[in-house]
């Protein structure tokens, strides 16, 4: 049983945790990379969910050839993953509501902390109707390396004033779980693709099926 007592701060991430994004950039980047004559497989795409901007760039070039077309290859997938979220728009996560209301009603501090940049984290959160949620944001603009690196966190625990020790992590990813382990804070992992990575789980020191499930461990 965890006990939302034993922390004193919360951290969101954003894609995978708290909104339902990753399938809308796979869509995007698998529609992209088609057009211009490429193939990248459900098994590639979920290779690079939780990742920063430029290790995806780097799994990419991999994967394709160095004289893969980024420019082009990130103009396309924009346009299609645009046009996509404004006819679908993007699904809050099961369980995310709720369980922000019982943070808040328990006084406890609260940030999300994505590997997205600044400027893709508003639109996907106003896209998502939650533009007024979080007042604190800790992006991939803030620190010197995202994730799997710990910057994000500590970043976010330090503008959070709050031990890092004494923060509840809540990730989807196993780069955001090596992250959250590399910065000191409890982790809780609840997987938004499969199959797991056995390491994310040796990482992590709770999983859980979703955030209604976290709600429920908390209230019990």
């Amino acid at each position: 049983m965890l006990n939302l007592a034993d922390f004193s701060a919360v951290i969101f991430d954003m894609d995978g945790l708290v909104l339902d994004t990753e399938k809308t950039y796979f869509i995007a980047w698998q529609q992209a990379a088609a057009r211009m004559g490429y193939t990248l497989s459900d098994t590639f795409c979920l290779s690079l969910s939780g990742l920063n901007g430029d290790a995806v760039v780097q799994k990419l070039l991999a994967e394709c050839g160095a004289d893969f077309d980024l420019a082009t290859f990130n103009q396309v997938a924009g346009k299609v993953w645009r046009e996509y979220v404004t006819q679908h728009g993007i699904a809050v996560q099961h369980g995310f509501n709720e369980l922000l209301a019982f943070i808040v009603q328990q006084s406890l501090p609260y940030c999300l902390a994505t590997n997205s940049r600044a400027i893709n984290a508003l639109e996907c959160l106003a896209l998502a109707g939650l533009s007024n949620v979080f007042d604190l944001i800790i992006s991939r603009d803030d620190v010197a390396n995202g994730k799997p690196a710990p910057d994000i966190f500590l970043h976010a625990a330090d503008c959070l004033q709050v031990p890092i020790e004494r923060c509840l992590v809540l990730e989807d990813s196993h780069a955001g779980i090596i992250a959250a382990t590399q910065a000191g804070a409890f982790s809780i992992f609840i997987p938004s693709t499969q199959p797991i990575n056995p390491l994310t789980l040796a990482y992590c020191d709770v999983m859980m099926p979703n955030l209604h499930d976290v709600l429920e461990s908390f209230r019990a």
